[in-house]
């Protein structure tokens, strides 16, 4: 696990929740403990939005593999619209960025922040087989190309 591996492992402390999946429902910010059964979870809290940017913008290397929240409705999509920020700050500072997946790759599209980080690729889950070490079939087959 990460403890044991010293690996910091951050989660969510708060979240933006709503009563329907539409971006004119109402919402609220609630503690992830604290979640009411009837509402469902559709972005990331200002507290959130604040721990995980500090750590961020400590990071030389960042993989970012999913968007923070429905980032296709506007009133969800702060979260991860920050994170997109984020990410292209620290790029301008030297920082190496590398968003993977389809969703990844509209959402920092759709902020305006493509061109502002290091790489975007669609290919999210292949993308994080890579960086496990696992044999990607389509490299493998390239290889045995003659």
């Amino acid at each position: 696990n990460a403890k044991k591996s010293g690996i910091k492992f951050l989660l969510p402390k708060d979240v933006v929740v709503a009563s329907e999946f539409n971006n004119d429902s109402p919402s609220t910010v609630v503690s992830v403990d604290a979640m009411p059964a009837d509402k469902m979870g559709l972005d990331i809290g200002p507290e959130t939005i604040k721990l995980f940017s500090d750590e961020l913008r400590n990071a030389k290397t960042i993989v970012w593999n999913g968007p923070m929240g429905v980032f296709e409705m506007d009133n969800f999509a702060k979260g991860t619209n920050a994170i997109a920020q984020v990410l292209a700050d620290v790029t301008a500072t030297g920082s190496i960025t590398v968003i993977g997946g389809g969703d990844s790759a509209a959402a920092i599209t759709k902020a305006g922040l493509k061109d502002k980080v290091s790489h975007v690729s669609t290919g999210g889950g292949a993308s994080l087989e890579f960086l496990e070490g696992k044999a990607l079939p389509g490299v493998v087959a390239l290889n045995d190309v003659k």
